[in-house]
């Protein structure tokens, strides 16, 4: 890859849990995560089931150096972390972020706290990766890299999430999940972090019909992402974080519905790459 190439990858789009089967074989099943590279640099964004995946194109490419977001730290947002190979080469350096508990957990705290027995068999001391915990608060600019700016914000979602909007060599990036939207309202937070962006991706969890039934699970739908596009002037958007139960051609339904609205909207997969 040259050095003017900017690259985002799915390598996990599913919400709440993991799924496999026929229904689910062209979208994928595994949980949340996205990485971005640029310039030999390599952000990664959430630790769902992706993330093993992700690692093992990491180390074949023989990547050193790694940042990990975290937006917040429910079971599919982070059930990859243990099985992230790159926290077991002592030749590799890891950074890991998150905001979403600030002052009360910190991230070595939280990673602390769900990576032990019972729930797991070792501790993070067993890690022989150069592991840096940052801690930051909703709403900081973060600059992880020369050039890299990362705007943070908080979303509606129980126990608190992170929304960032990246700005990097020129490419701006919102990524708004999870969030859960009020009816006949538009999320200001939204609305900032997605304002002009080259690519905006959007919590599309549940369809308006359903949200009745979901209300306080902290999602919203590809309606609402559309019309939070369109004030935002995205010019693209990407539908994320699909029901663990939406088959493939649900899926496809809910593409073409919302390219009737907005032309540019997609449903993201899993192992989607995009040059931006």
């Amino acid at each position: 890859m040259n050095n003017d190439s900017f690259e985002l990858k799915f390598w996990g789009v599913r919400g709440s849990i993991p799924v496999s089967g026929p229904e689910f074989e062209r979208y994928g099943g595994n949980t949340s995560c996205i990485e971005l590279r640029h310039d030999g640099r390599h952000i990664l964004f959430d630790a769902g089931t992706g993330l093993r995946e992700a690692a093992a194109s990491l180390a074949k490419e023989g990547v050193r150096d790694i940042d990990l977001f975290f937006t917040h730290s429910h079971y599919d947002h982070i059930i990859g972390l243990p099985f992230f190979n790159a926290i077991y080469d002592p030749r590799v350096s890891v950074d890991l972020w998150s905001g979403h508990l600030a002052g009360k957990t910190t991230t070595r705290q939280m990673i602390g706290q769900f990576m032990r027995p019972p729930w797991f068999p070792v501790e993070p001391d067993i890690c022989r990766a150069e592991m840096s915990f940052r801690d930051f608060a909703a709403g900081d600019t973060l600059k992880p890299h020369p050039g890299i700016v990362i705007h943070t914000a908080r979303l509606n979602h129980p126990g608190g999430c992170i929304g960032y909007r990246i700005e990097w060599s020129g490419r701006v990036i919102a990524m708004v999940y999870d969030t859960e939207h009020v009816a006949g309202q538009l999320d200001e937070a939204a609305l900032a972090l997605m304002a002009d962006a080259d690519l905006a991706i959007y919590d599309a969890t549940y369809l308006e019909a359903e949200m009745s039934k979901y209300l306080g699970f902290g999602h919203s739908t590809w309606q609402e992402g559309v019309k939070l596009a369109k004030k935002a002037g995205a010019k693209r958007l990407a539908l994320f974080h699909h029901a663990p139960g939406r088959t493939d051609s649900e899926l496809d339904e809910m593409q073409r519905d919302a390219q009737k609205s907005f032309p540019e909207a997609f449903v993201a997969f899993d192992g989607q790459s995009l040059q931006l």
